[in-house]
């Protein structure tokens, strides 16, 4: 009942002040792809409701170096990490990953329990990193808590999705604890749950939202950025940097055997760039003169906007900023263990909004790159394509939010007479 009081003290929802609490699950066992779009959607229900609090709960041990709107807070539970095979274990901890699981679950169940929240969002895994969710989702939803799914634009081939999600009981978890799910892309370009066999009160309960805008941070960074930012430069992230050592080394080898390019590139590792290939790139950086190279920016929007044009995997993050800051982009996306890079990239080559690379080892020849950097400058802007509603998924999120904390009152109201 704790909630219920504090919910009938609340205003209209036409942009009042009125107090809700948001709890955001990002399992981020990788990466910076969720940590990335939690904290975006987060900062856009503060900013648009300042009696707004929200908790983002993660694994990211990078989580700490990003700057978070007023009202916006984070409880890290301890990290995990992927293995070559495919297995995880505990990314700092001496301890089994069954124990790491447990430690977590129990971590995301007491913020639950004591934050209180009206509205929770789970990013991309209903069940949450090896099911550690579910005991805190049936909690909620015993209280009443809304919960949504968010799910990016794509997620994987269907031939592998749907294994993965059965495997998991994604599909009894949407039906049994989600009032909706939100997909952060459009219908028209994707559909990412399409392959699966959803029941039809689950499939109703799916919106599209456009996908998540992106504007330069309110404050600028303290990151120096070399000299060759101050003119036309193509800027190359490989977001987390984890898995993009052959797009780095496809492009220095570009640059390597091609005098002939003519803007400069400035490379930007990741912060999960393995150590002994970022020594060796950084060696080869420094010997041409039209490279250089930064470790990482957690304010790389300002790095972007600067830049000419954008050379990238393609994940949601980076394609979310491409299409925001309007930069022509060259896209070589990842195409194992996921085709998720690749599908977003052949979808968005086809309605002009970027061009796709793909990167065939065998073919991966320098000239080819080279032949494309020199074509990206004069490439279409993305707005130069007219896709109605791309990039509306953060006001369609705050609209939603907004339409139901005007419903909530009502809503709550009646479940107590009913009591």
């Amino acid at each position: 009942m704790a909630a219920a009081t504090r919910v009938e003290g609340a205003g209209s929802a036409g942009g009042g002040s009125e107090s809700a609490r948001v709890l955001i699950y990002s399992h981020d066992t990788f990466g910076l792809g969720h940590l990335r779009r939690s904290r975006a959607i987060a900062n856009a229900l503060v900013t648009d409701r300042p009696g707004v609090s929200v908790v983002i709960i993660s694994g990211s041990p990078v989580i700490g170096n990003f700057e978070f709107g007023s009202g916006v807070d984070y409880v890290r539970v301890p990290g995990v990490v992927k293995l070559p095979n495919g297995d995880y274990r505990s990314l700092n901890l001496n301890v089994e990953l069954d124990e790491a699981v447990g430690l977590r679950a129990a971590i995301i169940q007491q913020t639950a329990d004591t934050f209180g929240p009206d509205l929770v969002i789970v990013d991309k895994e209903p069940t949450g990193f090896r099911g550690e969710i579910v005991p805190a989702l049936e909690r909620l939803k015993e209280r009443g808590t809304r919960i949504v799914l968010g799910v990016r634009d794509v997620m994987d081939e269907p031939a592998l999705l749907v294994p993965e999600w059965e495997r998991k009981g994604a599909v009894d978890a949407l039906a049994a604890y989600y009032d909706e799910t939100w997909v952060y892309g459009l219908r028209e370009i994707y559909e990412p749950l399409s392959g699966l066999a959803l029941p039809g009160e689950v499939r109703q309960r799916i919106a599209y939202t456009g996908y998540l805008r992106r504007s330069l941070p309110q404050e600028p960074g303290f990151m120096r950025y070399p000299k060759s930012t101050k003119g036309p430069f193509i800027l190359l992230t490989t977001g987390g940097g984890g898995d993009g050592d052959d797009l780095i080394d496809w492009v220095i080898s570009a640059y390597e055997t091609d005098a002939g390019l003519d803007l400069p590139a400035v490379i930007v590792f990741g912060p999960f760039i393995n150590r002994d290939r970022r020594r060796s790139f950084a060696e080869r950086i420094a010997r041409h003169p039209k490279l250089d190279a930064i470790a990482f920016d957690t304010k790389l929007e300002y790095l972007m906007n600067r830049a000419t044009a954008v050379v990238a995997m393609g994940g949601y993050n980076t394609f979310c900023e491409v299409l925001s800051l309007d930069k022509p982009a060259l896209i070589v996306p990842r195409t194992s263990p996921r085709l998720e890079q690749y599908i977003r990239a052949m979808h968005a080559e086809r309605l002009g909004l970027v061009r796709m690379l793909v990167d065939d080892e065998a073919e991966r020849d320098p000239a080819r790159m080279a032949a494309a950097l020199r074509a990206l400058p004069a490439q279409k802007r993305p707005s130069q394509v007219i896709v109605p509603g791309l990039l509306d998924g953060l006001d369609v999120i705050q609209r939603r939010f907004a339409g139901w904390l005007a419903e909530r009152p009502r809503r709550i109201a009646i479940s107590e007479a009913a009591e």
